[in-house]
């Protein structure tokens, strides 16, 4: 079996080291020189080092998601703490002065004996029926179980009841879930007197809407083979009740059917929408208005005032429910200007700056004769893990700091004008200006936002290419600019004659000086969802 291996090795050019292998081994196609020795090879690694790996994570982190890594280091590392407001965390019993006065307790400073004696005699009450075995007992199980007891200073009942408000802050703070179209149906159907079974199959309706609220079944295929013509006699009045809800077009089977639905029979363009609907849908969203005015016989004026009005028609009336309320945006970046004309940059730093070492715990360190070598090096552990924590927290905030305000300084003219001042911008630009890598200023841009007297934008938004101009002497001009130019050059054309896209290519490049193809604007105007100019043409 061995002879078979080593075979197929050598035939197909395999090499394989082996530790130890008997001198004396030959093969009948040929013999294998075996030996056992050592060997120097120098090779360039780059090993990453987990504090490394940690800071890059704690870069990357927005002020939301690194206040929730605080909490889950707090509850990890015993010694880390966070420094609370004076009087409750420095101070565990603020009821009393360090004098032993009564001071904070009540109003008055001083508790009244008669308030205190019913709570002696209640202690006392309690204490009789006690015994000194179960004393004892207690006073063994501290002896023997001392290094399982936390021995932490005790928390004080107002750092407690603020830390009671914050979890609670965060449950009322969170978004109730959006109305569902199912739901907002039901709530209407109850206004209505009907038999049980017409509110069952109406119900059964309900719950089988598409997201865009269309019920796209027949009824003898939604009821089965087995349903009777009572049965779809029952389905039919439900659908029916269906599409008496709001909102307007529920219930329909398809796209037409939905915007039939929606047509107000005191309309005085009811019988042309109808007609445009049933059969000139492709049409219009081509804007061929002669077209239409030519196969119904309808003036072009009233298709236009027809169409019009079909504008404000829902295509998806189900779409609108459920959906989720957008996230808050927590600014990580905070510029402001100053008196001298120029932007600064700080930023919101949260609870980080209030995390700390415990001293206490730094103090069980240094007592050698007290505290045994496992729990001092449980300590040591903990907190080199803690400082690595604080020191790749500061590390973030330096970085953040300094990409900001080096973004800041780039795009100073687009935060005193505005989107039209915006300048092209890289991020080996910025890495080149702080001194960093660009994967480093990628991490630290990750996620952030940034509020500013122009309101509040991603950092990544300023990081934009841009297209060269026909004068050399000016900078580039940043392609938000060239949409916005071009938005302005569409609005202000003659509708009744519309500008080609060559014809913006020649505008922009004589009037703004900016070299741009013919493909370009057309790509830009499908991403602003602009039609051409045959469907921008009004007859």
């Amino acid at each position: 079996m061995t002879a078979r291996i080593f075979r197929c090795c050598i035939s197909f050019g395999i090499s394989l080291q082996c530790r130890s292998i008997p001198p004396s081994l030959i093969i009948a196609e040929g013999t294998v020189r075996l030996s056992l020795g050592q060997e120097l090879r120098q090779e360039q690694r780059q090993v990453l080092a987990q504090r490394m790996i940690q800071s890059m994570e704690i870069l990357q982190l927005t002020l939301l998601q690194l206040e929730q890594r605080i909490d889950q280091e707090l509850e990890q590392n015993p010694v880390l703490e966070l420094v609370a407001d004076s009087g409750s965390e420095s101070d565990p019993f603020p009821e009393f002065d360090h004098a032993g006065n009564e001071d904070a307790g009540t109003e008055s400073g001083i508790l009244r004996k008669q308030e205190i004696e019913p709570e002696i005699k209640f202690a006392k009450s309690e204490m009789d029926g006690i015994s000194t075995e179960e004393f004892s007992v207690a006073d063994d199980f501290a002896n023997n179980y001392s290094d399982t007891i936390d021995e932490a200073p005790v928390r004080s009942q107002n750092w407690l009841e603020a830390q009671e408000d914050r979890r609670n802050d965060i449950f009322s703070n969170i978004p109730a879930p959006g109305e569902t179209l199912q739901s907002h149906l039901e709530e209407q159907l109850g206004w209505f007197d009907i038999s049980g079974n017409l509110r069952e199959m109406t119900l059964r309706i309900i719950n089988n809407l598409d997201q865009c609220g269309y019920f796209p079944y027949e009824l003898s295929d939604f009821l089965g083979e087995d349903a009777s013509e009572e049965d779809l006699k029952l389905a039919e009045e439900a659908l029916s009740l269906v599409r008496r809800l709001e909102p307007a077009g529920v219930g329909g089977r398809n796209l037409q059917d939905c915007l039939l639905l929606q047509i107000d029979p005191q309309s005085p363009h009811a019988r042309i929408l109808r007609l445009l609907i049933q059969s000139h849908l492709g049409n219009i969203s081509l804007n061929r208005v002669p077209i239409i005015a030519r196969e119904t016989g309808v003036h072009v004026e009233h298709i236009q005032e027809a169409v019009a009005e079909l504008r404000h028609f829902n295509p998806r009336p189900g779409a609108g429910f459920g959906t989720t309320a957008s996230a808050a945006v927590i600014p990580d970046v905070v510029v402001e200007k100053i008196d001298t004309g120029k932007y600064s940059v700080h930023l919101e730093n949260g609870r980080s700056t209030q995390l700390r070492i415990s001293q206490y715990y730094q103090d069980m360190l240094k007592k050698k004769q007290e505290t045994s070598k496992e729990t001092r090096n449980y300590i040591r552990q903990n907190i080199g893990s803690a400082k690595w924590l604080l020191d790749a927290i500061e590390q973030r905030r330096m970085t953040l700091l300094k990409v900001a305000q080096a973004i800041v300084d780039h795009q100073t003219d687009f935060f005193d004008k505005g989107l039209h001042a915006l300048k092209p911008l890289k991020m080996q630009q910025i890495a080149d200006t702080v001194g960093i890598h660009i994967t480093t200023v990628s991490r630290a841009c990750e996620e952030k936002w940034m509020t500013s007297p122009q309101g509040i934008f991603p950092l990544r938004r300023f990081f934009i290419g841009g297209l060269e101009t026909s004068d050399s002497s000016e900078e580039d001009v940043a392609y938000d600019v060239v949409r916005l130019k071009l938005q302005e050059i569409i609005d202000g054309e003659d509708k009744e004659n519309p500008l080609s896209d060559d014809a913006i290519v020649d505008i922009l490049n004589q009037q703004e000086g900016i070299q741009i193809a013919r493909r370009t604007i057309a790509k830009y105007r499908r991403l602003m969802n602009i039609p051409s100019s045959r469907g921008r043409k009004q007859w």
